[in-house]
């Protein structure tokens, strides 16, 4: 049985003939760029996360950008992130002229470890970036505390986790701004690039609508030096349509999950290999990855032994930032981020789309089991 690591046709299918009457209205209204669509969407949004207000850019890395230029993070100052994530979140920190700092991850969540964001704060540290990685809230209260102590701006990266939660609290709805993308192959996906800022006062909001045209409050008149971060109406009628459906997705992406650790306990691999763990604190886990840990140098292996039978999976991520040539000049070195260090090379995710089926999961962990 081929089992894909990812499918969106099935849910094209259900959605098309909606899709498609928005296509022909925007096409018939000439309306592309921004306006009532957009609008829709962001209100949409905006109640969805919790939040005062919302944004729509035209990525999730450019929402990151965004938010450091409406802070005004340049040259000079240092913004802590973490060391295992997508490349995007380092860079927007690059591209506004701002240096990145890597933090080692906590072993069980794989998200930024607190004490080692507080270890790298310095007199030049402006702003913490946590990320939810695969759809898992970081320890925001702590992240939240230590940054109040050293007034520090908060950007929540929630790329991976529109619905999730911690402790009741939205992704998105706790630091000062929260970056969301809407790639494809998101839980909310839309039909190209697309993302999302958040924020929890909404003052900051004209501000980022300015900087997203070109910094523009009125017809050529600029008060800031923004860029083109508009959200296409095309991608904002999409989302639209697909956000009321997204609490649906996330439970039964949440029941694949749990469906995932029977079907492991039963084949007798729990000692074998290590699940996606949840954390400590209270937390509405959504699930944009299923990542296992596969210990003793032997991942790679499985990963070519799947691929063999089919079954579709991926390794996010292989080097952890602090390691990457293109960021050599920080003067990172192996031993720097020692959790993030070995869980990269041990992370392999697996199937767990909405649509899979429960015959689909059964295939792949009678592979695994077949692989030990």
């Amino acid at each position: 049985m081929s089992v894909p690591l990812l499918d969106l046709t099935a849910q094209y299918r259900a959605l098309k003939p909606q899709m498609m009457k928005e296509i022909e209205e925007i096409c018939d209204s000439q309306r592309f760029i921004l306006g009532p669509k957009v609008e829709k969407f962001e209100a949409e949004a905006a109640a969805y996360c919790r939040v005062p207000g919302a944004c729509g850019v035209t990525s999730g890395s450019d929402a990151l950008i965004i938010s450091l230029m409406a802070e005004n993070i340049g040259p000079g100052d240092e913004v802590i992130t973490t060391t295992f994530t997508f490349f995007a979140t380092v860079g927007a920190i690059v591209r506004v002229g701002a240096t990145p700092v890597f933090a080692d991850i906590d072993p069980v969540t794989f998200n930024l470890d607190p004490a080692d964001f507080e270890a790298k704060i310095t007199p030049r540290t402006r702003a913490v970036i946590p990320v939810h990685l695969f759809g898992q809230c970081a320890d925001m209260g702590r992240i939240l505390e230590i940054a109040r102590k050293h007034r520090l701006l908060v950007i929540e990266d929630a790329c991976q986790a529109i619905g999730a939660e911690y402790d009741g609290r939205r992704a998105g709805s706790m630091g000062d701004y929260g970056a969301f993308s809407f790639f494809p192959s998101k839980n909310l996906g839309c039909f190209g690039d697309g993302g999302l800022v958040t924020v929890r006062d909404a003052a900051r909001l004209p501000k980022l609508k300015n900087l997203r045209n070109h910094g523009q409050s009125g017809t050529y008149v600029h008060d800031y030096v923004g860029g083109n971060f508009r959200l296409d109406a095309l991608q904002a009628a999409v989302l639209s349509i697909k956000l009321p459906f997204l609490d649906e997705w996330s439970s039964r992406r949440q029941h694949n999950a749990a469906e995932y650790e029977q079907l492991f306990r039963d084949a007798g691999l729990l000692d074998t290999i290590t699940l996606p763990g949840l954390a400590p604190y209270p937390v509405r886990h959504i699930y944009n990855q299923y990542s296992i840990l596969v210990p003793g140098g032997r991942r790679d292996e499985l990963k070519a032994h799947l691929a063999e039978r089919g079954i579709g999976c991926a390794i996010y991520y292989p080097i952890p930032l602090h390691l990457q040539k293109c960021f050599a000049g920080l003067g990172g070195k192996p031993g720097d981020c020692p959790v993030a260090e070995r869980v990269s090379g041990e992370i392999l995710a697996l199937p767990i789309y909405p649509e899979s089926t429960t015959e689909q999961r059964a295939e792949v962990v009678r592979a695994i089991r077949e692989f030990f």
